[in-house]
């Protein structure tokens, strides 16, 4: 019986599972069998995997997180291993190749971010035939319009607003609201429309205090005490820095962002008198349930990598374009970040109903 892998790797994002099942469900019309490596290029390096028989893959529709396991450290050129009691690194990308040619897998799909991805493109490279899923919930990699995970983590973030400005209001005060993005600015932007900020601050504008200042204050002369503020991680702050909350050696992304919502909330109030408090969403975005709009996308995409896969089309990422599911060649996806646009649609629309950049 033929063989498929498949693999996520980096941060979780809503409906990796339904991708998983997707790929699954494609196969199993075809009589292949799938193999799940699990916690990303760990399992592949030390060949830890299971079999995604139905019962495996019964009920994964509508769950969080992946079956699988996942995570963002063990690249397979640059490996954590242990000798004489530390941590070094290798390039153990040739086991991993052996474990695909011990297990007679005729194609491995790789479901993850440009980390993922990236490694995924060396593999390939070095002879492995790879399909990749684009999956994050920055919605930041280029060649696909949207990434599943997106969706819900806008959903969640408009939710947290939503309760946000009850209390904003209650107690006449600003709330800064810290969304995750990275170093693009969709889910602020996207959220921050949808639920009512009257200030958005993503790292592709820059901002000045002065001006978001000058926005609150405004608001309060027009009689309208209170104010919501969202602020991506990736924003820098005046001085141009970035605020990070850990450095982790070995991940594939060191710096870790966060904290940027605090210096902002400490400036609005030094600068306008007003009362601020912050709140830092975090990864209650990666968590829960994925949105109906994002079961249908990853089911579309893991439905596309399993038939690219059959079909012997190898090395290509699934994207949406459009309206439609397509693919292109691997090496378009790991290029660079995909960012808002200044003067796109999406921010000339927000600025027309009177929400602030900073700039």
């Amino acid at each position: 019986m033929p063989k498929l892998g498949v693999l996520t790797g980096g941060g979780d994002s809503p409906g990796l599972n339904a991708v998983i099942r997707a790929i699954a469900k494609t196969a199993f019309q075809q009589h292949y069998e799938v193999i799940g490596f699990l916690d990303g290029y760990s399992g592949l390096v030390e060949e830890r995997y299971m079999i995604l028989n139905a019962r495996a893959i019964s009920g994964l529709l509508h769950r969080g997180g992946t079956i699988l396991g996942t995570n963002n450290r063990d690249n397979p050129f640059h490996y954590p291993v242990e000798e004489d009691g530390k941590i070094v690194y290798r390039d153990m990308s040739d086991q991993a190749l052996l474990t695909l040619d011990r297990l007679g897998i005729k194609a491995l799909i790789t479901i993850g971010g440009d980390g993922t991805l990236a490694g995924a493109a060396e593999l390939a490279a070095k002879g492995a035939r790879i399909i990749g899923v684009p999956k994050t919930i920055d919605n930041d990699l280029l060649a696909t319009d949207q990434t599943f995970g997106f969706d819900t983590a806008v959903t969640t973030a408009t939710e947290a607003l939503d309760r946000l400005h009850t209390t904003a209001e209650s107690h006449h005060r600003v709330m800064v609201l810290e969304l995750m993005g990275r170093y693009a600015g969709w889910i602020a932007l996207q959220s921050g429309l949808a639920g009512g900020a009257d200030v958005i601050l993503i790292p592709e504008i820059p901002w000045r205090i002065e001006k978001v200042a000058a926005k609150i204050l405004e608001r309060k002369t027009q009689g309208k005490p209170f104010s919501i503020v969202v602020v991506a991680e990736g924003v820098k702050t005046p001085e141009g820095n970035h605020v990070l909350r850990d450095w982790v050696e070995g991940s594939v992304e060191k710096a870790r962002l966060g904290g940027i919502g605090q210096v902002v909330g400490r400036l609005i109030e030094e600068h306008t008198g007003i009362e601020t408090r912050v709140t830092i969403l975090g990864h209650i975005q990666r968590g829960g349930s994925p949105t109906p709009f994002d079961r249908v996308l990853a089911t579309r995409f893991g439905v596309m990598a399993a038939q690219l896969a059959i079909r012997g089309i190898y090395n290509v990422v699934v994207r949406l374009q459009g309206a439609d599911v397509s693919y292109v060649p691997l090496e378009e996806v790991v290029r660079g970040t995909r960012k808002v646009p200044p003067d796109g649609q999406l921010v000339q629309a927000a600025r027309a109903i009177g929400i602030s950049f900073g700039d």
